[in-house]
């Protein structure tokens, strides 16, 4: 065991690097499969059948195989197909797509917490359907599913590690790569799970700071204190 090897790997290009393509591939990742989860919630709400099954099955392939066989099946067999893609994009391909079958499920979930009574009233004063999707009910899902988000979040973050199998030089690949040279495991995965460490505190601050900012007591308080500093001195209201 050497402290002084483990603070070498910390400070290396390599491992830096695969930090970081391991951050680019977990956010991209995410943002795409919000954008598919949040496309897939709303068409379950459509009465088309066929929009519909296809949904069903959608859900049911990617929520039904591992993301490793997706990730190996999108890079090996797309090609026979004549559709060649990198190994990165193979792996953000797949992670965006099983992420979209589980966001779609949170976001729904969100969306349908949201009172119908809400979307009425909005109707009710003359607002499209567009609107008070956009100023009424996705407001009030996203402070809802928000929790969940962030745990997708941050399960993204260790699945990407499964995109070394497509040999996408991120963090847990050049860790092994370079413990494989010398035979210094410990040292090359502790400098790994360091890292993943703390960008998973990066991503934990990040949840809690949107948790704070959406949290609708927060600004209840501040619009009770701001009137009574008004009315009365401060003497007077202590």
């Amino acid at each position: 065991m050497s402290l002084e090897l483990v603070f070498d790997y910390l400070l290396s290009p390599a491992f830096f690097h695969g930090a970081v393509l391991t951050l680019l591939i977990t956010i991209v990742s995410l943002f795409f499969g919000i954008i598919v989860g949040l496309i897939i919630a709303l068409l379950q709400e459509t009465e088309l059948r066929a929009v519909k099954a296809a949904t069903l099955v959608y859900l049911w392939l990617f929520r039904g195989t591992p993301v490793l066989f997706q990730i190996i099946f999108i890079y090996n067999v797309l090609p026979g197909f004549g559709i060649r893609l990198s190994a990165i994009l193979s792996a953000v391909l797949a992670l965006s797509l099983n992420e979209g079958a589980y966001m779609a499920e949170i976001l729904r979930s969100g969306l349908h917490a949201v009172k119908k009574g809400q979307r009425t009233a909005g109707l009710a004063l003359g607002m499209t359907r567009a609107s008070v999707m956009r100023f009424v009910v996705m407001p009030q899902a996203a402070r809802i599913v928000l929790p969940a988000v962030g745990n997708q979040m941050i399960g993204m973050l260790k699945t990407s590690a499964l995109v070394s199998v497509v040999a996408v030089e991120e963090l847990l690949l050049v860790a092994n790569q370079t413990a494989s040279a010398n035979f210094r495991y410990f040292e090359a995965l502790s400098a790994a799970g360091i890292y993943y460490l703390a960008l998973t505190t990066i991503f934990m601050i990040f949840q809690s700071i949107l948790e704070r900012s959406l949290d609708p007591k927060r600004g209840r308080r501040g619009s009770v204190r701001k009137p009574l500093s008004l009315i009365a001195p401060k003497s007077e209201i202590q």
